[in-house]
């Protein structure tokens, strides 16, 4: 069975934002697998389909962490911070879960939904070393804006990317991702819920309802993870 832990994570002097941390029963570190999944523009960490995604990430045996960014617990709701804010964020969740000894994982994805996934893109291409990125609604442009894409950085990532996406997307041309997949040099695999918008939400006509889709992109998710390769550091 496994267990949650609720933790809350200094990110500077003055901030510390909530987290969740589920552990799988048989978890062992530098044996086991984690997942850091932050949430979107709109969200929290507790929305239906991020704990939907969490929860099926840590059945799959993963250690599974999703948290909150500053702004949403900020005492009067406010835009989402600046990308130097949401990423300071970001790395403060991995450098809590890499100076747990009992935790610290063989193999590390970090990803989320939407903006949460691009702010996990924007550490890769930094450098920050990971074994994968889970980027679940990526959103590649502004709505209606396939003239602003959000790739420059994409090229810079080195460790493999799983974009699981939605086939009516307003965020996501795919044509236009195709593209911009072919320009990266790191594995890239696209998936895509062929009636799903930004949330993977499907029409009623679909035979699938939106639980269904969530955990058949959780089940290529993990599996996705156990095919990925472990860094040499990472193992030693």
């Amino acid at each position: 069975m496994s267990r949650t832990l609720k933790r809350r994570i200094p990110v500077d002097a003055n901030t510390a934002v909530r987290s969740v941390w589920t552990v799988p029963r048989g978890y062992r570190a530098r044996q086991g697998d984690a997942v850091i999944l932050a949430h979107g523009a709109g969200s929290d960490m507790d929305s239906p389909r991020m704990r939907h995604v969490h929860g099926g990430l840590a059945r799959q045996g993963l250690l599974a962490i999703r948290f909150n960014f500053p702004y949403v617990e900020a005492p009067r709701r406010r835009p989402p911070d600046p990308a130097p804010r949401l990423e300071a964020t970001f790395r403060a969740v991995i450098a809590q879960l890499r100076a747990d000894k009992v935790l610290r994982p063989r193999r590390l994805v970090i990803g989320g939904k939407s903006l949460g996934g691009r702010i996990a893109s924007h550490l890769a291409a930094a450098g920050e070393p990971v074994d994968g990125l889970l980027l679940l609604g990526y959103p590649l442009h502004p709505p209606g804006r396939t003239d602003r894409l959000r790739d420059a950085h994409l090229p810079s990532v080195t460790c493999p990317m799983l974009f699981l996406q939605g086939g009516r997307d307003p965020l996501c041309d795919l044509s236009l991702l195709k593209s911009v997949l072919w320009r990266v040099t790191a594995p890239a695999t696209l998936r895509v819920v062929a009636e799903g918008d930004h949330s993977f939400h499907v029409p009623k006509r679909s035979r699938f309802d939106d639980g269904q889709v969530l955990d058949a992109a959780v089940e290529i998710a993990a599996a996705w993870i156990r095919d990925l390769p472990v860094r040499a550091e990472a193992g030693a």
